[in-house]
């Protein structure tokens, strides 16, 4: 029984950056929403930036959220989502993968989906995602950690790694939480040689079946949320990331 946590090793690297409301899975859209409706200013515009659009798939959910959003999508030419991309009129914008063409302190939110292990410098794009941020704003999204090779994708990251990065440019309060687990996502890799993604295509939104079991086991031995949290991040293939300025 552990009602009480003492974190070593790995765990007491990440401690700092582990979050004790919940540790059930997260997806970076719902995070994203709900700082939307948890900032101050609620009822005024807010610049939202979705960095890496690819296709521009966050606008139609935010579209639904009851504010009034200034949505601009970032992508690079030659990415293969922007590729098959079908939206107009919305403004999508290019840039070369480090330098992002707006003002600085210009924006209220930056969005990021899976991009960073697309990112061939990141530590460079997260100290341009800070700079066009305004002061008390929020960096949100998800990233790769134990994730198949996928869509030349270059790097995977640690959780505390990835804390690390956003840390050393400037962010404060940065929280990660498990996104789907890592058996998961190699088995969806698999089944996609039989064209069969679809079969786990829903465990991106809901509790995948390695954090179904872990948080099931860990409630039972007591565990507290933040160890909880700890032990779904080290089988994650995707975490979540929350940062503000």
């Amino acid at each position: 029984m552990l009602p009480h946590w003492i974190p070593k090793g790995d765990g007491k690297l990440l401690y700092e950056f582990l979050p004790g409301d919940t540790s059930r899975q997260a997806h970076p859209l719902e995070l994203a929403n709900n700082s939307l409706h948890g900032g101050s200013g609620e009822s005024g515009p807010v610049t939202f930036l979705d960095l890496g659009c690819g296709a521009g798939g966050s606008y139609s959910e935010l579209s639904q959220c009851g504010r009034q959003i200034r949505w601009v999508g970032l992508d690079i030419m030659d990415s293969q989502e922007v590729a098959v991309r079908e939206r107009n009129g919305l403004a999508f914008c290019a840039y070369d993968g480090v330098h992002i063409p707006l003002a600085n302190e210009s924006v209220d939110v930056v969005y990021s989906r899976q991009v960073f292990e697309h990112v061939r410098y990141p530590e460079s794009l997260i100290q341009e995602a800070y700079r066009v941020l305004k002061p008390g704003s929020s960096f949100i999204g998800s990233t790769s950690h134990l994730e198949p090779f996928h869509s030349r994708s270059y790097w995977n990251y640690t959780p505390y790694g990835f804390c690390v990065l956003l840390r050393d440019a400037g962010f404060r309060s940065v929280i990660v939480r498990p996104g789907i687990d890592c058996l998961t996502l190699i088995g969806r890799r698999y089944l996609s040689y039989l064209k069969l993604t679809g079969i786990l295509e829903p465990f991106f939104r809901r509790e995948s079946p390695v954090n179904i079991f872990l948080e099931a086991l860990l409630k039972v031995l007591r565990h507290p949320t933040e160890r909880r949290n700890a032990l779904k991040l080290l089988f994650a293939g995707q975490f979540c990331f929350l940062a503000y300025k």
